[in-house]
């Protein structure tokens, strides 16, 4: 077959320290009506990854990519995002006026500056935020920084009460009023609905308080082990199905603190390229060398593990120390599936650890909430290393660590989370015990297995209304977690606030939590969310998308109405 020749882009990151450097892939594929395809791809380095922000930019490219080589790598697994020519090109053209604007503003202001450089005086110290560095917080975020961090005045239920706020210097500073609006929360990750009031878990949580106090006030090794921490770490290695836990006080820290203390100078670390920020940082302060492989690409891995198993340490090529692949359950801004049974397949065949996290899948998915693992089919003992959080699924705070009992027993004695960050407060523990008891039926009830129930069913339920409403929705069936793609940094703040005047809540993220063409609202489903609020929150997400414009595909008929009308 002769070779034609496609437009192209490529997408360059430039990280703000030498690391990893990630391309994106656009190929125009004929069998869609003229539309961009992206497939990340990265070319690798010896330095640890940044979890500093990367700024991306398109450059023109001109490839000759045969029909078959595009099949194949379609066929690795690579997630793509459809994007069309005029949304690329109006995406690029909005970011230019604001940089061009941007940059006008900055040359006026210093000569005005320069004009009023005696009340300027820094007396000789350096300027904390220099011009570029903080140009895009100053110029882009500003602008729209009202469609983040808002304040709620109650328990983030499926209804909670959004504090309306008002500013007189076109956003700069933000002031809260005694106003509130009712809002249905699309956008919390209260997966089961137990961060609101429950029958079960508030009336202990109550009688801990009483008993225990607000915080141990200590460390784990000191005074801050009450018989509340040792109960729900044997709880949670019954419940993932390991040996034995550690608790922390924090999830991010449980990446960011537990990671050095697992691998050091000598070792290998190989990341998936979507990792969150906290297993970034834990790789970063560890020491070890990092590699990136393609975002859910088994086969990408073990041509990573191939290749540096066989070139050894930078310099002395000696062997590797220990080798650790770090993979997510769901990951957060993607909404997707971890392919773990593959991973863990090229995980045995080359020798290497698998530390995954459940942040965002225990308690979420599962025929008993026991995560990506029992959802795939995978046997816990199979994945070296556990780390998941009490923040998503059981409405509280923490995270922990589960492996085998020599792994935890040396955590212990070397992890500085653990040695000297003070341990969890008890009531938060006695919510993560009550919530974990009723998951698994031990509450005397089957409220347990509703919520799980409940949770997939109006996951799937939402995510195939929006698809077939003709939004660009990522991630995987069975994931509460599901991101519909804005991309125009206009339509950030235009779909936040027409849904907020709409009562309904959604997050929206934009750079650098996303890369800076690829801005999208977060929709995070909850058991307690019923029928009637996702029928609600779809006819307003459909209004606000033919209002702004991101329906990039066509609709289908909509079903839901006729369930509404049943409903009535």
């Amino acid at each position: 077959m002769k070779q034609q020749k496609l437009p192209c882009l490529r997408r360059s990151t430039y990280p703000l320290s030498h690391s990893a450097t990630e391309c994106l892939r656009v190929t125009l594929d004929a069998n869609h009506d003229r539309s961009l395809h992206f497939a990340p791809i990265y070319t690798l380095s010896s330095s640890p990854l940044s979890p500093r922000p990367r700024i991306a930019v398109l450059e023109p490219l001109d490839l000759l990519i045969p029909r078959q080589i595009w099949e194949r790598e379609h066929q690795r697994g690579e997630d793509m995002v459809r994007l069309p020519y005029l949304t690329a090109l109006t995406t690029l053209f909005s970011y230019g006026l604001l940089f061009a604007f941007g940059q006008l503003r900055d040359f006026f202001r210093k000569l005005i500056d320069w004009s009023k450089s005696k009340s300027k005086d820094l007396k000789g110290y350096a300027p904390i935020c220099l011009g570029l560095e903080d140009f895009y917080t100053r110029r882009l975020y500003l602008r729209i920084q009202d469609c983040f961090s808002r304040p709620i005045s109650s328990a983030p239920d499926a209804w909670f009460d959004v504090v309306e706020r008002y500013s007189n210097d076109n956003n700069k500073t933000l002031y809260r009023t005694s106003n509130t609006r009712k809002c249905l929360n699309l956008g919390s990750y209260n997966y089961l609905g137990f961060a609101a009031a429950d029958e079960y878990c508030t009336p202990r949580v109550i009688e801990s308080l009483k008993k225990y106090s607000p915080s141990t006030c200590s460390f784990r090794v000191d005074g801050g082990t009450t018989n509340l921490h040792t109960e729900l770490e044997e709880l949670v290695a019954r419940f993932v199905g390991k040996p034995a836990a550690i608790l922390f006080g924090m999830g991010y820290a449980t990446n960011s603190a537990i990671i050095p203390a697992l691998i050091g100078k000598g070792g290998l670390i190989i990341s998936d390229s979507l990792n969150h920020n906290s297993i970034v940082n834990g790789a970063r302060g560890s020491g070890a060398s990092v590699r990136v492989f393609q975002h859910n690409s088994p086969s990408h891995l073990e041509e990573v593990l191939r290749e540096q198993i066989a070139d050894g340490q930078p310099r002395t090529h000696r062997p590797w120390k220990k080798i650790i692949v770090i993979v997510e359950g769901i990951y957060s801004m993607e909404g997707e599936l971890c392919k773990l049974p593959e991973i863990i397949a090229v995980c045995k065949k080359y020798k290497a650890y698998t530390y995954l996290d459940e942040a965002h899948s225990i308690g979420a998915i599962g025929k008993s909430g026991r995560g990506v693992c029992e959802l795939l089919g995978v046997d816990p003992a199979d994945v070296d290393i556990m780390m998941g959080t009490f923040t998503k699924s059981f409405g509280s705070c923490g995270g922990y660590i589960a492996a085998s009992k020599e792994i935890i027993q040396y955590f212990k004695y070397t992890c500085p989370a653990h040695l000297y960050a003070t341990s969890m407060s008890p009531p938060a523990v006695q919510q993560v015990i009550s919530a974990i008891k009723v998951i698994l039926g031990e509450d005397g009830s089957n409220r347990g297995a509703l919520k799980l129930a409940r949770i997939r069913e109006n996951s799937n339920f939402f995510r195939s209304e929006l698809q077939k409403m003709g939004f660009e929705v990522l991630g995987d069936n069975d994931s509460p977690v599901m991101p519909i793609m804005l991309y125009n940094p206009a339509k950030i703040p235009a779909f936040s606030r027409e849904c907020l005047r709409q009562n309904v809540a959604v997050v929206t993220v934009a750079f650098p939590a996303t890369p800076l063409l690829l801005a999208r609202a977060r929709i995070c489903i909850s058991a307690s969310h019923s029928r009637e609020d996702l029928l609600k929150a779809l006819e307003v997400i459909s209004n606000v998308g033919d209002l702004v414009g991101i329906k990039y595909f066509p609709a289908e008929p909509p079903k839901h109405a006729e369930d509404k009308k049943k409903l009535q």
